[in-house]
């Protein structure tokens, strides 16, 4: 690496960083003046108000660079040309001899670096924030009750229900669970206290530990329940782990099937929403089949988008920056068009299929965008 790639290099992450910032910093001061007083009473309820902050708008940020990294790298490639045109030091390089794609090489690598930087946030970390993103200011503490969203389990043929959700201990509030199923002596609606979703071990799978069920009331002489060497329903009479009043469902509705806000279902990653698809217990829509392939492609696609505001960058004509980002934000807008309408598509299953409603921008675009690098390497 050279001493001007280096200066082009810091000189575009720099611009990167502060897009970013001035962009998280504005909607961080508007939510914060709406959500102050939560905030500050959590803060005296705890350590102060600035870790409550850094709690609360972290996982926020992490979810903004996913959303804006990509076009925030398109908007500080120009910038950074902006600004050594401006200067002279491009026009001073090309008369060297040395190409555009030379110039901006580092640039373009710094981009796809940002892409992947945007994957492994989107896979390996975002995931585990999905609980605090779909909390208000006023839930930080994240035991404030949510509403739920039922889910039938057709595999066992029980509707899984209740009056609340609480997300971060994963409970549910007086479950009332349908059972369409054949269960003897448990009729037609299992009700308690409450269920907490427990992870499998050697004495069950994973599924919903009942606290304090009221119906069946005999739930303590009622034997366990299940089809061949799979248990579904398991009660104290048979099971030594289980104490009174207490009844295990098996089921995989995890509690993220059943929050109303979607932003856990989209802050999911990849392999999770694999497991989703496959669950033969739940239906899953059109819509969450070409959520799927649209993360599996997103990164190509991302880099995509920064290759085709290449011709925006070289340019002969010495256009004003202003002029750039215009055509630039035109550029972002007609691709996100042709991204969501496909994606509406897709979804409702009108004419495409949720994979090639995912795939046709990439099918449209990568083409032009290569086209477009190939050029850039030339000039």
């Amino acid at each position: 690496m050279t001493r001007i790639d280096r200066y082009i290099l810091v000189l575009f992450l720099r611009t990167a960083l502060i897009c970013f910032c001035s962009i998280a910093g504005v909607v961080i001061v508007f939510h914060a003046f709406t959500s102050l007083d939560d905030l500050v009473k959590q803060g005296q309820a705890e350590d102060g108000l600035i870790p409550v902050m850094m709690r609360y708008y972290g996982p926020y940020l992490l979810l903004m660079f996913d959303w804006t990294g990509a076009i925030i790298a398109l908007m500080a490639f120009l910038f950074t040309v902006g600004w050594i045109r401006r200067s002279g030091e491009l026009t001073a390089t090309l008369s060297a001899g040395i190409s555009h794609g030379r110039i901006f090489r580092p640039v373009l690598i710094a981009s796809l670096v940002i892409v992947l930087v945007q994957l492994a946030n989107r896979e390996f970390i975002l995931p585990a924030y999905r609980d605090a993103l779909t909390l208000k200011a006023k839930d930080i503490s994240g035991e404030t009750e949510q509403p739920i969203l039922a889910q039938y389990d057709k595999t066992n043929r029980v509707l899984v229900d209740g009056s609340a959700l609480i997300t971060q201990s994963q409970v549910i509030r007086e479950p009332s669970f349908r059972l369409d199923g054949d269960y003897p002596g448990f009729g037609d609606t299992l009700l308690a206290r409450s269920a907490r979703w427990v992870e499998a071990t050697k004495d069950h799978p994973s599924g919903y530990l009942l606290e304090g069920v009221e119906r069946p009331s005999q739930i303590d002489r009622l034997a366990s329940v299940g089809v061949e060497d799979r248990p579904i329903m398991m009660t104290s009479r048979d099971q030594l782990w289980l104490g009174s009043r207490q009844c295990f469902f098996a089921t995989s509705v995890h509690t993220d099937l059943l929050q109303t806000n979607q932003t856990a279902t989209r802050t999911a990653s990849v392999a999770e929403l694999v497991r989703r698809v496959r669950n033969p217990a739940v239906h899953s829509s059109t819509s969450l089949h070409v959520m799927l392939h649209e993360r599996i492609i997103r990164p190509p696609l991302d880099f995509a988008l920064i290759l085709l505001g290449l011709p925006l960058v070289v340019n002969r004509r010495g256009r004003n920056l202003f002029v750039m980002v215009g055509a630039a934000m035109l550029t972002v807008l007609a691709f996100f068009m042709i991204k969501t309408l496909a994606g509406a598509m897709g979804g409702s299953g009108y004419l495409l299929s949720p994979a090639m409603a995912a795939w046709i921008p990439l099918i449209v675009l990568g083409p032009i965008a290569y086209v477009r690098l190939r050029d850039v390497q030339l000039v």
